[in-house]
């Protein structure tokens, strides 16, 4: 097969990661990046062994061997650049959070035409347990789904040692917080894994900024939130209850569970050793009963090698990648709805 010839926008942390990840598969070819900072475009190109440096986004998108991009880049710039990438006939695998808000998606969706565009929100479902959780799931072995559960917080620990970056925690460069920058990754999962079934409609959620502990933790100017909770309902009555923080003055701690009405799944989204996949199901006569569906060990390279290969062999093969415009569109009404909600201080409709 073909490599795909890939361009690389952003040459920052996750830029970097992308460059590694695909300069090691077979099936892409990384021949161009860009960035601002042209001398660390220059850095990432030389380690890497990439023939081409442009010093901006709209030059390397202007390269006729460029057949396909990452954006790389903070998300107020990424909808401008992908849409001149799909006006050029170019493929687009787009960081997370995929836009600024719903309203780019849909624009996004517009540009698109018949081109491979996807998101990397799709990252922890491309694991192997995410696809056995998956396979399991569609069994209906739970029957109707009743709450589906996540609860991801990160303690804090020591001050950064080197300073944190702007964009993460200011709104008008990113969006927002902790809820674009971690919990779409919890919405792509856990709607995800249960087919992209369930048709959220009314949020009632609050959001808090870091706490005054920790204050020198961020950026100066930051605005967004650290600590975000949420209630989504479905419809036919399912619920999500969702809590996601950083930088918290409380435990470290991640659960996600899912309850039907004949049993329950209880489940890790991160990689690690030893993880299992548990099903609890309700027997009469017995009560409760559980059984291994999963058990294995998965890396953490895999969260930065997995994006780019599936964009490619998705571009290769003719299918829709991890994660599509579309799917990230439902992800962003909820994160957008949870915003809404949190500075209404009351519940929003998503329609």
């Amino acid at each position: 097969m073909k490599p795909v010839r890939l361009g690389v926008i952003g040459c920052g942390v996750i830029g970097r990661r992308h460059v590694e990840a695909a300069s090691r598969s077979p099936l892409i070819d990384v021949v161009a990046v860009a960035d601002l900072r042209e001398e660390v475009a220059r850095e990432v190109a030389g380690q890497f062994g990439v023939g081409r440096v442009y010093g901006d986004g709209d030059t390397l998108l202007e390269d006729p061997d460029v057949e396909a991009v990452v954006l790389a880049l903070p998300a107020c710039w990424r909808t401008d650049l992908a849409s001149r990438a799909f006006a050029l006939g170019k493929h687009v695998l787009i960081e997370k959070p995929v836009a600024m808000n719903a309203e780019e998606v849909r624009r996004l969706i517009a540009a698109r035409g018949a081109l491979t565009a996807g998101c990397c929100s799709c990252r922890f479902r491309l694991f192997e347990s995410a696809r056995a959780v998956t396979a399991f799931l569609a069994t209906g072995a739970l029957g109707p789904l009743r709450v589906v559960r996540c609860r991801a917080i990160s303690s804090a620990g020591e001050p950064p040692k080197t300073p944190p970056p702007a964009w993460r925690l200011k709104r008008s460069l990113n969006g927002g917080g902790i809820m674009s920058n971690w919990g779409c990754y919890d919405l792509d999962y856990v709607l995800g894994i249960t087919g992209w079934a369930l048709r959220p409609r009314t949020v009632l959620a609050q959001t808090w900024t870091v706490p005054p502990a920790f204050a020198s933790y961020v950026a100066p100017g930051s605005d967004a939130e650290t600590h975000v909770a949420a209630f989504i309902l479905c419809e036919g009555g399912t619920a999500l209850t969702f809590e996601r923080g950083e930088m918290a003055p409380a435990q470290t701690a991640n659960a996600w569970e899912i309850i039907g009405t004949h049993g329950a799944l209880r489940l890790n989204m991160l990689p690690g050793q030893a993880r299992q996949i548990l099903h609890d199901e309700g027997v009469p006569g017995k009560g409760v009963v559980s059984r291994t569906v999963w058990e294995g060990e998965e890396a953490w390279t895999g969260v930065h090698t997995g994006p780019s290969q599936d964009f490619a062999e998705a571009i290769r093969a003719n299918r829709p990648p991890g994660t599509s415009l579309e799917q990230a569109l439902v992800v962003q009404q909820i994160t957008d709805a949870i915003y809404a909600s949190a500075e209404r201080g009351g519940a929003v409709e998503i329609t």
